[in-house]
C-alpha cells in the first residue's frame, strides 16, 4: 500500500551513532520520528522549517517517497531511513537550497 503524504516541513534526524541528516516530511512523519525517539531507535529530531513551499522538487520527493515507502504504524519497532537514489538526493539537496538550509 503506497502512502499519500505532502510534505510540509524539513526536520533534522540524529541517528543513533550521532550522525545527522536533513529530511522532507510532514508533522505525521515527525510524530513518527518523536515516537522512534521515545522508543530509542533514533537520538533526537527537530524542525529546522515549517510550512515549506510545494514547489515541483518537494513534489518529485514526494511522488517519490509516496511511491516506495509506507507510513509506519504507531506500533512500529524500527526507524526507516529513507533511502534516495541519486536524482532524489539531488531533489532534496535543492528543496534545502529553496529554503534556505543548504
Amino acid at each position: 500500500m503506497k502512502s499519500h503524504e505532502t510534505f510540509t516541513l524539513i526536520e533534522e534526524i540524529t541517528r543513533l551513532d550521532g550522525t545527522k541528516y536533513m529530511e522532507i516530511s510532514d508533522m505525521v512523519q515527525n510524530g513518527r520520528a518523536e515516537l522512534a525517539v521515545e522508543r530509542g531507535l533514533i537520538k533526537q529530531v527537530r524542525i529546522l522549517q515549517l510550512n515549506i513551499a510545494h514547489t515541483p522538487h518537494v513534489q518529485a520527493y514526494e511522488d517519490y517517497v509516496n511511491e516506495h515507502y509506507v507510513m509506519p504504524e504507531e506500533d512500529f519497532t524500527k526507524f526507516e531511513e529513507w533511502e534516495k537514489p541519486e536524482d532524489m538526493q539531488k531533489e532534496v539537496q535543492a528543496i534545502l537550497h529553496e529554503n534556505h538550509l543548504g
